[in-house]
């Protein structure tokens, strides 16, 4: 294994595990950014379903924007799943970045989520 792989393995599981010392049974915000989209997506881990979904690859979306792969997609994706979320009834989540660092698409994904109405 490359050594990228190696640190980014290490850094999805030590966020993993800190999530759930501190998920108290809140549902977790994943987040997956590929090169050319970006994806999110609410899990209740105690029951093993996903409660809303939003990704850049929907067509209302994609007619809005010029790429997937930017920051104004992300602050789409985040809107768009937080006003899902609140809809079934999801206030308050864990947000998990995955491998990512917080920055860039991932943290506007995040703010974008925190002014729709979700709280982390």
């Amino acid at each position: 294994m490359s050594k990228m792989k190696v640190t980014n393995a290490r850094r999805q599981k030590r966020v993993r595990l800190s999530l759930r010392r501190s998920a108290n049974g809140r549902p977790r915000l994943s987040v997956f950014r590929s090169s050319k989209h970006i994806y999110a997506q609410v899990i209740d881990d105690l029951k093993g379903e996903t409660l809303a979904s939003a990704s850049s690859l929907e067509k209302t979306l994609r007619e809005g924007s010029k790429t997937g792969a930017d920051i104004d997609a992300a602050k789409a994706v985040g809107k768009l799943l937080a006003e899902r979320a609140v809809k079934n009834g999801v206030k308050e989540v864990v947000f998990d970045r995955g491998r990512y660092l917080y920055h860039g698409r991932v943290k506007a994904l995040a703010d974008a989520a925190r002014e729709s109405g979700l709280s982390f």
